[in-house]
């Protein structure tokens, strides 16, 4: 007997395995995939400007990439004690003016020659709320904690993200024609916008979504991680302890979903082989001086030379 409903995936029709270049951006999600692409060591780069959440954070990052914007003291500013910019995370903010716009501008440059090298670019989008400063009128991409009565809170419309997702399709295929591009909606709720509200921004999303995707499948694919979490995982033991993120049970399972589905056969030999060595490292010795612990090293760096020697990029 079944007990519960699996979603069907279909397979995707540009597959990702070992020498795919991948560039994931979003929610706090996107983070939880790219650390299973960096644990599995394919050439991965995960979210530069920090998570971003909504459609249109994630387009001016893009925009900012390809058109090699640079950064000055006009796109900072102080607070609290360190300097930070509206369109990127706060992980990126700093004590010193100079060291952050330095830094932005050096993002700047590499997630460019990220984005026209990639062969798949994984979208995550978290949330259609956004909150648009009142005094400059630009959405922004982080509040930094400043005072909430300097921004207006608004609900993206399916319009508007749909208009978002084909200005971020054209951006990287200006630079990337080749590149494929795959987007899904975080399964993380976001209750502090409201139970109803965060299903309609999550509708929001989804309907946009479906409406650009059914047009481009050719460039674009769509992985259900929100329903695979609404559907399949349909239980609070799936969810960590605030019951709004996924735990990892969870998120090892939408991976089990991602990888029967968007990684090809081909790689799934090299996968387990990467496992295994990452298993070893893992490994502490009573006896780091006995003759069978020397062996297991042994064997152990000639697993990671073997993985080397096919493929240069890994390291461990």
């Amino acid at each position: 007997m079944q007990f519960r409903t699996l979603i069907p995936i279909p397979q995707n029709n540009h597959q990702i395995d070992y020498n795919s270049t991948i560039v994931s951006l979003g929610s706090c999600f996107a983070v939880n995939m790219a650390e299973k692409l960096d644990y599995f060591k394919f050439q991965n780069s995960c979210n530069p400007f920090g998570i971003l959440f909504h459609p249109f954070a994630i387009e001016k990052l893009i925009t900012f990439a390809v058109s090699a914007k640079r950064f000055t003291e006009n796109d900072i500013f102080f607070h609290n004690e360190r300097w930070h910019c509206y369109a990127v995370h706060s992980d990126l903010s700093n004590s010193s003016k100079e060291d952050l716009i330095a830094s932005l501008n050096k993002k700047i440059e590499s997630t460019q020659l990220q984005l026209k090298q990639a062969s798949h670019v994984i979208i995550t989008y978290g949330t259609a709320w956004v909150y648009r400063n009142i005094e400059s009128d630009a959405i922004v991409a982080n509040c930094h904690k400043v005072p909430q009565k300097q921004f207006k809170k608004e609900l993206l419309s399916v319009d508007e993200i749909q208009v978002s997702i084909v200005n971020t399709l054209k951006l990287i295929h200006s630079v990337n024609r080749n590149c494929n591009i795959i987007f899904t909606v975080s399964p993380v709720r976001h209750i502090k916008d409201g139970f109803v509200e965060n299903q309609w921004s999550k509708s929001n999303l989804i309907a946009a979504l479906h409406q650009i995707i059914n047009c481009q499948l050719s460039i674009a694919n769509y992985f259900p991680s929100y329903e695979i979490m609404m559907d399949e995982l349909r239980d609070y033991r799936f969810y960590g302890e605030d019951m709004l993120h996924p735990n990892q049970v969870a998120i090892d399972y939408i991976w089990k979903r991602f990888k029967e589905t968007t990684i090809s056969e081909t790689a799934f030999s090299t996968m387990d082989a990467v496992e295994t060595v990452q298993k070893s490292l893992q490994h502490r010795a009573f006896n780091p001086d006995s003759e069978s612990h020397k062996k297991f090293e042994a064997n152990l760096k000639l697993k990671i030379t073997k993985l080397l020697g096919e493929y240069s990029f890994m390291k461990f």
